[in-house]
């Protein structure tokens, strides 16, 4: 049941003194794809760049979130909206504090990738889809996932048995089969400069 006598309460350092501090402004990459994509290895590139730059962001990396803060979710339709929901909100709070967070999460759904941007004002929330053809994505297979869901071990998994919905209107593509991890970073990072982010 929803609480209504809970009250926002506000913070005497803003979102803008820490974007003033930082030398940055603050946004969230959201990285969506098929497993074996590149999501993570390329979020975790990206945010060593910037680390570099002297530049404050944060992974919040799909299986490491699971480990946690969301590991009483399933991977049902309804439990994979809920997790998609918790990290649009914790990520929102990252970018509040002055920092680029880097989301990598297959968020196969487009109605919910909608509904996390509803959660940023206009120019904080960046689709990144990070687009390779399935059968790439299982032929690379670093987590033996796709072989365990033909074999039909894992069941709602996406690509096999449950559908991924590609990005109408995403900001950025990447496309990882042709392009090189490094390749992918530098236009990330080329991109975020156009954007005067960094």
């Amino acid at each position: 049941m929803k609480q209504s006598h809970i009250i926002w309460h506000p913070a005497l350092v803003t979102k803008q003194d820490r974007q003033r501090l930082n030398q940055h402004k603050s946004c969230t990459l959201w990285f969506t794809g098929l497993s074996g994509s590149g999501k993570s290895t390329l979020a975790n590139t990206v945010d060593k760049k910037l680390f570099e730059k002297g530049i404050r962001s944060y992974v919040l990396d799909g299986d490491n979130i699971r480990h946690g803060l969301n590991k009483d979710l399933s991977f049902s339709k309804e439990d994979r909206k809920e997790n998609i929901r918790r990290i649009g909100e914790v990520a929102k709070l990252f970018v509040d504090s002055g920092q680029i967070v880097l989301t990598p999460f297959i968020s196969p759904f487009r109605k919910d990738r909608d509904m996390v941007k509803t959660l940023f004002s206009k120019g904080e929330f960046f689709e990144i889809y990070v687009k390779c053809p399935l059968n790439v994505c299982e032929f690379r297979d670093p987590k033996g996932l796709y072989s365990k869901a033909r074999k039909g071990e894992i069941h709602e998994f996406t690509g096999i048995s449950s559908p991924y919905e590609e990005p109408l209107n995403p900001d950025l593509i990447i496309e990882t089969n042709l392009l090189t991890i490094e390749e992918s970073a530098e236009k990330i990072i080329s991109f975020l400069q156009e954007k005067e982010i960094i």
